[in-house]
């Protein structure tokens, strides 16, 4: 495919690597001889390393053929992370380097997870937008806390830290984003 064609998310094949696009810019010298440059940020598939690529627009990419899954994740087994497919019960198993900070979201029965295959083989994870996580240790409210917008640091049950509003307590469940690992409000 030529390079103008790609796509937000596509996968694609460079130098024997394979990378997934998250994020494409366009642009177009003026003067003579200036074709349409375009600018890749790539992620390597597995292993999520950057890779900028910059090349014309008439230039040829292999394209890769993906296959997303939904899965539920189901249990741990030593580092690695096994998801089982919703649809015929196929057991995916994760390295954690492939997991990577995902793993501070991951809970006991997590649906709504895309395992990314490519030749039979699991490479990648895609979490739901947003998961529910238990807050196991906060300070105390301080007096007057729910007027101020003063967030104080939380532990999960998964063992991240985030920051909270004051009026969390512990023992609550809350939602949390799993692109920028902000509080989204409470979940029950």
């Amino acid at each position: 495919m030529k390079a103008y064609d790609v796509k937000k998310g596509n996968v694609i094949e460079h130098n024997g690597t394979v990378y997934q696009v998250r994020d494409i810019e366009r642009s177009a010298p003026q003067g003579r001889g200036g074709g349409l440059k375009m600018r890749f940020t790539l992620y390597s598939v597995p292993g999520g390393n950057k890779f900028d690529l910059n090349i014309g627009g008439d230039d040829d990419l292999k394209e890769v053929e993906l296959q997303r899954r939904q899965a539920t994740f189901s249990y741990k087994d030593g580092e690695a992370f096994v998801f089982m497919d919703d649809e015929d019960y196929t057991p995916y198993t994760l390295d954690a380097d492939v997991v990577g900070d995902a793993s501070g979201y991951i809970t006991d029965a997590l649906s709504g997870c895309y395992v990314q295959i490519i030749d039979e083989q699991p490479v990648g994870l895609q979490l739901p937008p947003s998961v529910v996580l238990e807050v196991i240790e906060t300070p105390p409210e301080l007096k007057g806390g729910t007027a101020t917008k003063r967030p104080k640091p939380a532990r999960l049950n998964t063992g991240i830290e985030i920051q909270v509003p004051e009026y969390i307590s512990n023992g609550e469940r809350i939602l949390v984003s799993t692109s920028t690992g902000e509080f989204g409000g409470r979940a029950d």
